[in-house]
């Protein structure tokens, strides 16, 4: 038994037209593409391709000196100064007139001359010695070290005179007590006097140590 396939009713076969409506599709896809990408190719065709320059940059190189310009020195001229002689006045001696019962009479002053005078005498620096006593009562107690119940001893630096009296008396180390100090000092200074210091067969100046000390025991 044999069956007849049945045929298109406009004689065409049904994969041709599948195939015809296919193609047509293609070709307006294609069509649509091209249209869309004619102005971008354009564009790609007529831009003008950019190139950056690169520039290698050296190290600087310094400029050479230029040497000043020659100066031209010329000697300044000196001016010789000669000096002159000049005259020395001098002194001219006046007759002073002296009256007399006879008249008056010229009499001349002398004239200074230029002999020097003596230097004054440079007195010579104190020396350091120990000397004897002539008078050193004993110093005479404070009484507000009294009743303060105040002792000690101070050691005193008298310079001496010629004559033996002294003339500068310093605390060289204190009894620890302003008012035995002071009180030492003082007494010293007023009343107590030496022996001079003898130098070359003369008395001279010197300095001596002397210790004062204050004992309530001795009151």
């Amino acid at each position: 038994m044999s069956f007849a396939r049945p045929s298109s009713p406009s004689g065409f076969h049904p994969d041709t037209v599948r195939i015809v409506a296919m193609s047509a599709t293609i070709a307006l896809n294609t069509a649509a593409l091209v249209a869309v990408m004619r102005p971008m190719v354009a564009q790609i065709v007529t831009a003008t391709p950019v190139i950056q320059a690169i520039h290698l940059i050296d190290h600087p190189v310094e400029p050479k000196p230029i040497p000043p310009p020659p100066i031209d020195l010329k000697p300044v001229p000196v001016a010789h100064h000669v000096p002159t002689a000049t005259a020395r006045p001098q002194p001219v001696a006046h007759p002073a007139t002296v009256p007399t019962d006879e008249g008056s009479a010229p009499m001349t002053v002398p004239m200074a001359t230029d002999t020097p005078t003596a230097a004054p005498a440079v007195e010579a620096a104190p020396v350091e010695a120990k000397l004897a006593y002539v008078a050193a009562p004993a110093p005479a107690y404070p009484r507000a070290a009294m009743q303060r119940h105040l002792q000690g001893t101070v050691t005193l630096r008298v310079l001496v005179d010629e004559t033996g009296k002294p003339v500068q008396v310093h605390i060289e180390r204190s009894s620890g007590h302003t008012l035995l100090d002071t009180a030492a000092r003082d007494q010293v200074l007023a009343a107590w006097r030496f022996q001079p210091a003898q130098a070359g067969g003369h008395a001279v100046r010197a300095w001596a140590r002397i210790p004062v000390t204050f004992d309530l025991r001795t009151i």
